[in-house]
């Protein structure tokens, strides 16, 4: 019987997580990894066939997390779309390398919003926004499209400045921009009648 596996995928991602939260993406390697696992880097490997294996599962499980912290209902609010915008800025303002290496690491090259946008992981707030204010699927798409660039904005000065985080003034501004965007594209279909 071989022995027992001491040293399985899950350890090896969140090491690699714990790393670029701690030192940035630039940290992440098979041997800063196996040296946070106290290992050499042949267990490592084991589990991966390729290092670009193993930095895709890194992203894959720090999106996830990403994922679950911004659809988390925030406390602070009963509106589901300020609740997920609030939580992205926050995100980028406690995770700023975390926030980085998903959004900042060219990740997304040659491609553009659009593709973003049309993720299948997205499409929940599509349905949270088309039930919070009655706009079919598509409008509801372009309305995210204009919403997230903003939310974005924000996030990314967060991320990456020692800017301070004003939860009174983004919430303001999140606000202000959502009833924008919602009357924009109400009007639009109103005039289209």
């Amino acid at each position: 019987m071989p022995p027992k596996l001491q040293i399985t995928k899950d350890m090896i991602i969140n090491a690699g997580i714990g790393l670029i939260r701690q030192y940035g993406e630039e940290a992440l390697n098979v041997r800063r990894i196996a040296s946070e696992l106290k290992c050499s880097t042949q267990p490592v490997m084991y589990q991966f066939a390729t290092v670009d294996e193993l930095k895709s599962e890194i992203y894959s499980a720090a999106d996830k997390y990403h994922s679950e912290y911004i659809l988390s209902a925030d406390p602070q609010t009963d509106d589901p779309m300020l609740s997920i915008g609030m939580n992205y800025i926050r995100f980028a303002y406690e995770e700023k390398k975390l926030f980085r290496f998903l959004f900042q690491s060219d990740k997304y090259a040659n491609s553009g919003i659009s593709e973003l946008i049309d993720n299948s992981d997205i499409a929940p707030v599509f349905d949270i926004l088309s039930q919070e204010t009655g706009l079919s699927h598509e409008q509801s798409k372009d309305a995210f499209s204009a919403l997230f660039l903003t939310v974005h904005g924000i996030a990314s000065l967060l991320a990456n400045n020692s800017m301070e985080y004003d939860a009174g003034y983004f919430e303001k501004t999140l606000t202000n921009v959502f009833m924008g965007v919602i009357g924009a594209i109400s009007s639009d279909e109103n005039n289209e009648r």
